[in-house]
């Protein structure tokens, strides 16, 4: 059976969605804004909290980290200005860490590079979480993977053979992964999202537990991919979302992430059990709006029961339609009148006919 366990969660296809609120860079370098996402997204029912970790230096190289950036979502004059003005370092994350505790969710982060890894692993976080442009990067993956920390692993901007290969280089060494179908267009419309996906990912890897990341405008994406077997929903958050910042404004407001969690939950309770019968729920209205078999007219005991002797009528608690053909030929053992309903007890066949009535109507309850 599928299974992941992140924190103290079990998630598994008979388990709630988990849901990670991806806080990423919204939180604009700002601890206080930081720790606000992370109290909205436990208000709002997530599971986890999310950021993001770079070693910006060794991440990029010296022209990418030195090229100028501006604009209205540049917090520097370059980009690594920039990148460094929203990274957190170990203060800030043991405070986050402690606000998590607080606040019952668990909190993890995107290791973008080794360095970042071995930071997140020291920090003993829930999981460490791999970005679609590092599926690729099959030694960040190896190395994550010997952390034994929970893995949650982004698809967007993959092939299937590239997806294979990551797993290969992952499951060797830690089978304790989620993997995320996964469309890297910002914000992506539902063309985009491919969440058939999901079930190619489910029958390829049927030991993985396969979630959804979205970077789609809204929750409803998100219940059609629980309802196609994603168990961890990953989607970015903001308390606005016309703040400067390349991801503000397609992330979830804290009226939508409650809507999302709430509706994840309303997805599992309406997929309910895969075995088709009738339920204690239903039958009242069964029996109401059912018909059973009954006497077409009085009919005297000895009588032998014809097509038109008998006939269907609601309410429908006693034989079945489909018992018709069972009955017809059958003695009565009783007289009965017009209406009366016709019982294997009436019948002079007994308890053979019994048992064979009650066989047949074993096999159309299932």
């Amino acid at each position: 059976m599928r299974e992941f366990h992140i924190g103290g969660h079990r998630i598994a296809d008979d388990t709630d969605a988990y849901v990670i609120a991806e806080i990423g860079h919204n939180h604009g370098g700002s601890l206080e804004q930081a720790e606000a996402l992370f109290r909205m997204a436990a208000e709002a029912g997530a599971s986890a909290a999310k950021l993001q970790k770079r070693d910006n230096k060794s991440l990029f190289t010296r022209a990418m980290y030195d090229q100028p950036y501006t604009g209205r979502n540049s917090y520097g004059p370059t980009y690594g200005a920039h990148r460094e003005a929203l990274e957190f370092g170990l203060d800030e994350y043991k405070h986050l860490s402690g606000v998590a505790a607080e606040l019952g969710i668990d909190f993890f982060s995107t290791a973008f590079d080794l360095p970042s890894v071995d930071f997140l692993a020291e920090l003993d976080l829930a999981a460490i979480k791999i970005a679609s442009a590092d599926l690729t990067n099959t030694p960040l993956l190896r190395y994550a993977a010997q952390t034994g920390k929970a893995l949650v692993v982004s698809t967007g901007g993959a092939t299937m053979a590239e997806v294979r290969r990551a797993c290969e280089a992952i499951l060797p060494i830690n089978t304790n992964l989620a993997l995320l179908q996964c469309t890297a267009i910002y914000p992506a419309t539902p063309e985009d999202l491919n969440l058939s996906v999901i079930q190619t990912f489910r029958e390829e890897f049927p030991e993985v537990v396969v979630g959804f990341s979205g970077h789609d405008l809204g929750p409803e994406a998100s219940l059609l991919a629980y309802a196609l077997g994603a168990r961890v929903v990953e989607k970015h958050i903001t308390l606005d979302q016309t703040l400067p910042g390349t991801d503000h404004a397609f992330s979830l407001n804290p009226v939508e992430l409650a809507e999302l969690t709430a509706g994840l939950r309303r997805a599992k309770a309406a997929l309910g059990s895969p075995i088709k019968r009738c339920s204690e729920t239903e039958a009242p209205a069964v029996r109401k709006m059912g018909k059973k078999l009954v006497a077409a007219r009085a009919l005297p005991a000895g009588h032998k029961l014809t097509a038109e002797d008998i006939a269907c009528k609601s309410p429908g608690d006693g034989l079945k339609p489909y018992q018709l053909e069972q009955v017809i030929g059958m003695t009565l053992s009783v007289s009965l009148t017009e209406d009366d309903a016709i019982l294997p007890d009436h019948l002079a066949a007994g308890d053979a006919l019994t048992a064979l009535i009650e066989s047949e109507a074993g096999t159309h309850a299932d």
